[in-house]
């Protein structure tokens, strides 16, 4: 078992990859629904579908991905040249989905919808492969969460960088955002993914490599039902799917939450300022609080979080701004946990599937991880989106404001509060019923390095 701390500079190079996670995890899931409904006047069930859609296609690129990482053999190792192969792709595919497009309704829905499916197969290139070294760079229960202290912390960075600059540039005129706003913010951010992801490939270059096991080589099919065979994968992987389901309605809820229920389009920097600023200082104080009271208990604690606050947001209407910025605040104490305690969870079960097994598979599980994980983000976008279609929501264009119904407003406040606070709840029944342990870890280890016992000649 590996279980020397990792140097600094491996830390450093593999957390950077974060910024390429954080940011395209967070720009789309905040604006893209938003831009669609009120800079090109598409319907917004429409536009939810034009995000759900391509991210939908990670069901299926996702694990094929993982499966190819899991057999490249190179001079860069199994993982590293499909960093680069995403470094070089995304950016573009990333600009072109916000620089406009000549056409309304349901025409630009289809091209925004076709330029995101690109990008989208493009993080699944750089991403997936991303969330598999961990379990190749070290086997030590903890050193897992201290290597993945640093990503989440770079995490939080990117996130409130990429969630403060990208509104602040789409509105860079005042009042309602502009198209020349959208652009500047697409090749702005386009060029932070190209640095951060082309940083990742040469920061890891010396990372260690632990020898596994021979690669899989089943089918596609073969290897889902083995990912269906490990039940703590499965068990953390309910547990991504609702918490990320909950965050991908309160992301995609933001805009419409800032510009019509606090009636400043500008809260939406604040509001993410609120967000994400604990998770740039409570990382290692969420590190220590697993070591004490394990895993699974720190992750019901952040959870309870992030439900109670985010319930809370639904009286924001009598309590004003001030307070849904103190209950964003509280959530985003849960949610520096959740995201620290995700990622750890997720690379104790490669290791026990491959103590398990005696198979190296890990880009097969996190590219499944990945796919639902984006998937359920996307989800939340679209279910959103036929919440406020239900609900009577009128799309526009920013030179025709128009006055939402009260209906509207109503599906803004509660389906952005309550929805997610459900589905955390849901979360924390799926968290009691995860048994995976350091302890049950290190049994595991002993057996299958146990010698086997020769019997004394007669």
């Amino acid at each position: 078992m590996v279980t020397a701390s990792l140097p600094r500079s491996v830390r450093v190079g593999y957390g950077l990859g974060s910024f390429c996670s954080g940011t395209f995890g967070t720009v789309p899931g905040l604006l893209l629904l938003y831009y669609m409904t009120n800079s090109l006047g598409v319907p917004a069930g429409l536009a939810g579908l034009a995000v759900f859609l391509p991210k939908a296609w990670d069901i299926v690129i996702n694990p094929y991905v993982g499966r190819l990482s899991d057999r490249t053999v190179s001079r860069f190792g199994p993982r590293r040249p499909w960093l680069l192969a995403g470094a070089l792709l995304l950016p573009p595919a990333f600009a072109l989905t916000f620089a406009g497009s000549p056409v309304r309704g349901g025409a630009a829905a289809l091209y925004v919808g076709l330029c995101f499916f690109l990008a989208a197969t493009a993080y699944a290139l750089f991403e997936v492969p991303y969330k598999a070294m961990p379990a190749e760079m070290t086997d030590d229960y903890h050193e897992q969460s201290s290597l993945l202290t640093w990503r989440m912390g770079f995490l939080g960075l990117a996130i409130l960088l990429s969630g403060g600059l990208a509104p602040a540039l789409v509105n860079m005129e005042g009042g309602e955002p502009s198209f020349a706003g959208y652009r500047t913010m697409g090749l702005v951010i386009g060029a932070v993914l190209l640095v951060a992801m082309a940083a990742t490939f040469f920061g890891t270059a010396r990372a260690p490599r632990i020898e596994r096991a021979a690669p899989e080589h089943g089918t596609i099919r073969e290897q889902l039902a083995a990912a269906r065979g490990n039940r703590p994968f499965m068990l953390l992987l309910a547990i991504g799917a609702t918490q990320m389901f909950a965050v991908g309605i309160m992301l995609a809820g933001s805009p419409y939450f800032a510009s019509y229920i606090v009636g400043d389009t500008g809260a939406i920097t604040t509001l993410f300022l609120a967000l994400i600023g604990p998770m740039l200082v409570l990382m290692p104080a969420w590190v220590r609080v697993s070591r004490k009271y394990d895993k699974r208990a720190s992750m019901v604690a952040a959870s309870l979080l992030f439900l109670v606050a985010g319930a809370g947001l639904a009286l924001t209407p009598t309590l004003g701004s001030a307070y849904a910025h103190a209950c964003v605040m509280v959530m985003g104490v849960g949610y520096a946990g959740l995201q620290l305690l995700q990622f750890s969870m997720l690379a104790d079960t490669l290791v026990y599937d491959e103590l398990s097994s005696g198979k190296r598979r890990a880009g097969t599980f996190t590219g499944l991880w990945t796919g639902v994980e984006t998937l359920l983000m996307a989800l939340g976008a679209l279910v959103l989106g036929w919440v406020l279609d239900m609900a009577g929501f009128i799309s526009s264009e920013p030179d025709e404001p128009v006055t939402q119904p009260d209906g509207a407003l109503d599906a803004i406040v509660y389906g952005g509060a309550l929805i997610p606070a459900a589905f955390m709840g849901l979360a924390i029944v799926c968290t009691l019923k995860y048994d995976l342990t350091a302890e049950r870890l290190n049994a595991l280890r002993a057996s299958r390095t146990a010698p086997t016992a020769t019997p004394e000649p007669l």
